[in-house]
């Protein structure tokens, strides 16, 4: 799409376009069919944003509660973040007079941004600016947002202020391919040397699989982000925005894990122990922080295996920041003993998980042979391969906690 077909879209006949697409509830699948019925009515061109346009407004339902009045593109839309991730960000930004979203895109951090403060959005698209200005105005938040489109790689077209917070999104993707290193992000990352002196109050979207190494260099805290269980997100906070070295945030609830200084330079380690009687799997955004062992602590936990993330407790602890599972019993890797333990147990159904293991789950459940579901439904097991001390183990786990049940050594 280009700005002059962004500019058809935006205009009555393009809203009358954007309604006739909508009522055909169009899936990417269907394109061709659903443009053809369009293309009788309409433009072609005409047709085929407002078909594009339909179908990604019905997609972006899981990310944007108002995906209904948006407007996107495909690329856009799989690099915006989702709101409740945005809105948790933009929390930061509290008490601030003014500020800049660079890198806005189609302005999905900027309505998060706008709620907190008037907000200015920079893109170098120019599509992605119209888009945004669109956006805003379509949810009510055009007098409080102004788009500029500007390359991020010249000198900022504002006055150093330190009563201004700014949010920088990076571009990720040349074309179809994800960067990994912030020194290939675009702008890259090391624009915030111009930056930081007149805008100390700076947060940045990063990548959550960015290369520690490439980051732990900058005075900044390094924040990973989970959504329902899966990783997110990750970002820098500069200045005033740090609140810590490291910390791992789970969304919905908000609850935080942080550590103070880096948890790389403790010298302090957890004990090593055999599996108790349950175990931990901590949430992706911990790993990810390397908060593992300030979770242990809290949990007065020990780990497996000093390169194994798992924890184990002699008593179970209710945590947000971890699952847990209650073992039954545990043993050396071995199939003929996995076998003869799950048909002890009449098991129906398994859920395999490994850290450390090279087995791929799917076809080690082939080969445990499980029996036919009983009539009074599955019996369940979930099965942890992974190492202690160095050697592979498997770990037998209830599905749902059973205090009386005590874990069998092996």
């Amino acid at each position: 799409m280009d700005t002059s077909t962004l500019q058809f879209l935006l205009s009555p006949d393009g809203q009358k376009a954007l309604q006739e697409a909508a009522r055909l509830l169009p899936r990417e699948a269907d394109f061709l069919r659903h443009f053809d019925s369009l293309s009788r009515t309409f433009p072609a061109e005409l047709a085929r944003a407002a078909l594009e346009v339909a179908i990604l407004r019905r997609e972006a339902v899981s990310k944007f509660p108002a995906a209904e009045w948006m407007y996107f593109t495909r690329a856009a839309l799989e690099q915006a973040t989702a709101y409740e991730v945005a809105a948790y960000r933009a929390r930061r930004y509290t008490g601030y007079r003014r500020l800049l979203d660079l890198g806005c895109s189609i302005g999905g951090d900027t309505l998060a941004l706008a709620g907190i403060a008037p907000t200015i959005g920079v893109d170098l698209n120019p599509v992605r600016v119209g888009m945004a200005r669109a956006n805003l105005a379509a949810l009510g938040l055009g007098d409080r947002t102004n788009f500029i489109q500007a390359d991020l790689t010249s000198p900022l077209p504002f006055s150093a202020d330190s009563d201004t917070g700014v949010f920088f999104d990076p571009a990720r993707r040349s074309g179809e391919q994800r960067i990994f290193s912030v020194r290939d992000y675009q702008p890259p990352l090391s624009v915030l040397e111009d930056w930081l002196p007149g805008y100390p109050a700076t947060g940045v979207k990063i990548s959550p699989g960015v290369r520690l190494d490439e980051v732990t260099r900058y005075s900044a805290e390094i924040e990973f982000i989970s959504l329902r269980g899966e990783l997110k997100e990750a970002a820098l906070w500069f200045g005033p925005l740090r609140t810590a070295r490291r910390r791992a945030t789970l969304l919905p609830d908000g609850q935080s894990l942080y550590a103070v200084e880096d948890p790389r330079d403790s010298l302090t380690m957890l004990p090593l122990s055999p599996p108790r009687r349950f175990l931990y799997e901590p949430d992706p955004a911990i790993l990810r922080a390397g908060l593992v062992q300030t979770l242990g602590e809290q949990l007065d936990a020990a780990q497996l295996d000093p390169d194994i993330a798992y924890l184990t407790t002699d008593q179970r602890i209710e945590t947000p920041f971890a699952r847990s599972w209650q073992v039954e019993a545990w043993f050396p890797f071995g199939l003929k003993r996995l076998r003869a333990a799950l048909r002890q147990r009449s098991v129906t159904d398994v859920v395999v998980k490994k850290r450390g293991s090279p087995l791929q789950p799917e076809a080690l459940i082939r080969e445990m042979r499980l029996k036919p579901r009983e009539r009074n439904g599955p019996v369940e097991r979930v099965i942890f391969l992974t190492h202690l001390r160095g050697q592979p183990i498997i770990i037998l786990c209830l599905p749902r906690p059973e205090p009386d049940v005590a874990p069998t050594p092996r």
